[in-house]
């Protein structure tokens, strides 16, 4: 029978480096950095012209965003489907994978869900109100030097301190 115990997390210094080394990769093959937001607008655009197309051709937004049809054919794409997979091999591979919804002891899997997702969904606004996702500003913008980018990860990171600070008081 095999060993079921958990292997030890990767140092976070060994992190960064692969991080920043396909970083470079993908700047280096693509032309781009990473990131996460364009496929979902892809995605989005996508779906909206597929189910009502006259209502994808009235919305300037989802219009100049549908790209050249089908969002496979975008690099971002298989991106999203490399870090899917890497992450799921991953897991795998460390005996870490599991199905289970983290949360605290005081809160339930229903608020936490809600939470999680109202969470993803004000973070997938404020990412095309920055024009950018949190990879991608942060990390591909980072990696340029681009004063955008460190502010928005200062900003980011305090939202999420006082986000955390609020949310533990509230439901503690």
């Amino acid at each position: 029978m095999k060993n079921k115990v958990p292997k030890e997390f990767l140092s976070p210094l060994a992190a960064g480096l692969g991080l920043g080394l396909a970083l470079m990769f993908m700047f280096l093959i693509t032309g781009h950095g990473l990131g996460a937001n364009g496929f979902f607008i892809r995605l989005s655009a996508w779906l909206s012209n597929t189910v009502v197309p006259l209502w994808t051709e009235n919305n300037n937004f989802f219009y100049t965003m549908r790209g050249d049809g089908n969002p496979l054919n975008a690099w971002i794409s298989w991106e999203i489907a490399g870090v899917a997979l890497g992450a799921l091999a991953g897991s795998l591979m460390s005996r870490r994978f599991r199905f289970k919804i983290e949360r605290g002891q005081s809160i339930g899997r229903i608020t936490r869900l809600i939470l999680a997702i109202s969470g993803g969904i004000l973070t997938g606004f404020g990412a095309q109100l920055a024009r950018e996702c949190t990879s991608g500003l942060g990390l591909s913008g980072g990696a340029t030097l681009s004063v955008a980018a460190f502010v928005f990860l200062i900003a980011f990171f305090v939202a999420g301190i006082v986000v955390s600070f609020i949310s533990r008081r509230i439901w503690q």
